[in-house]
């Protein structure tokens, strides 16, 4: 074990040395001025899954997964306690809590003490798996990949964040397993991720072990690119997943690409693709079962009536179709599936306490 997370650091480091030489926002802790902000965020939408049937003769409607849902009821408190000493918590106020446990439903919860070039973290918080798909708040999510379906994004753990230059960020993560059960929770995640900015090119790359089973890992390769070039943003992710006794490239990884075009203030386009498979024989992806080669691709427009506040009123549809084999059959898309959605969201600024001056 000690060899294999030498090895990923090392590997990490050498990714780094090799990129050009501005940080990810998303990584770096800016203190927060307020004491205590809260607001919330609402999404809902009307929904239409078609398939075919297994000949391929005929298509039905998948009742399960068609009409109107409350999609995300989110509640958001953050504030500094003292200067550079944080904390962040995202509660899903519509999320169901398994047995009775009440931080099923919390995203995140975390403090964050930033010291110069260092920042230390503790709590609930996001697994450092790297890509842009991944690190996407879901709200803003409208149809994602086998892979985003499938993966616990929020775990409780420790961090430790440096950053060698305004442009990089280096975390390394202990978390508890995305995989741990109700009978196991003694399981972990070791995570090394790389969130860097250089002129248009910014990452979010990362390698990961994660236990599976008790004392059996499977590793990450997580390569998150994206291009800005002025109103348009390109985003590709690769991420390749493999465990011993298989083959390490390519036979089990998922692809995400992605083009959003801000055409106005008012009006935003976006069109995706994305390719899952896992041509393996073994058990050790949970996220992408063996047997699977699926592919995904659609878009979606959105329209913010607002221009004074861009990102508080949202109207958004979008269509996608899925093609190939999911060897799980309780995901949303499978051969041969017509998605479609349309829906609104809106964001509420609730309350913001002023520090006083002395």
């Amino acid at each position: 074990m000690k060899r294999i997370l030498l090895g990923i650091l090392t590997s990490l480091m050498v990714l780094k040395a090799s990129a050009a030489t501005e940080t990810a926002d998303s990584t770096v802790c800016i203190p927060c001025r307020s004491p205590l902000n809260i607001s919330a965020t609402v999404r809902g939408d009307w929904q239409l899954t078609r398939r075919c049937e297994a000949d391929g003769r005929k298509a039905f409607t998948d009742n399960s997964q068609t009409g109107f849902e409350g999609k995300y009821l989110m509640l958001m408190l953050d504030g500094e306690i003292l200067p550079g000493f944080t904390y962040s918590w995202r509660q899903r106020l519509n999320k169901w809590n398994e047995d009775s446990y009440f931080f099923n439903a919390t995203d995140f919860i975390y403090l964050d003490y930033t010291l110069k070039r260092w920042n230390f973290r503790a709590g609930k918080d996001v697994v450092g798996i790297g890509g842009w798909e991944y690190d996407r708040n879901p709200v803003d999510i409208f149809c994602g990949s086998l892979f985003w379906h499938n993966i616990g994004c929020y775990e409780w753990g420790v961090s430790a964040g440096f950053s060698p230059d305004s442009n990089d960020h280096i975390m390394a993560q202990v978390t508890q397993s995305p995989f741990f059960t109700k009978e196991n929770r003694n399981m972990y995640a070791y995570n090394i991720l790389w969130n860097g900015r250089h002129g248009i090119f910014n990452a979010l790359y990362s390698l990961n072990l994660l236990e599976y089973q008790d004392g059996k890992f499977i590793s990450y390769i997580s390569l998150g690119n994206r291009l800005d070039l002025g109103p348009v943003a390109l985003k590709l992710d690769f991420i390749n997943r493999a465990a011993s006794h298989q083959a390490f490239l390519f036979r089990d990884c998922s692809v995400m690409a992605e083009a959003d075009w801000t055409i106005s203030p008012r009006w935003n386009v976006r069109a995706k693709y994305s390719y899952d498979c896992n041509r393996t024989d073994t058990s050790a992806d949970l996220t992408v079962l063996p047997g699977t080669e699926l592919n995904m691709a659609g878009g979606a427009v959105e329209f913010f009536p607002l221009l004074k506040q861009r990102t508080s009123l949202r109207l958004h549809a979008g269509c996608w179709y899925s093609w190939g084999r999911n060897a799980n059959s309780s995901d949303p898309m499978q051969k041969n599936t017509l998605f479609i959605t349309t829906g609104l969201t809106w964001h509420i600024d609730i309350f913001s306490l002023k520090r006083k001056h002395s």
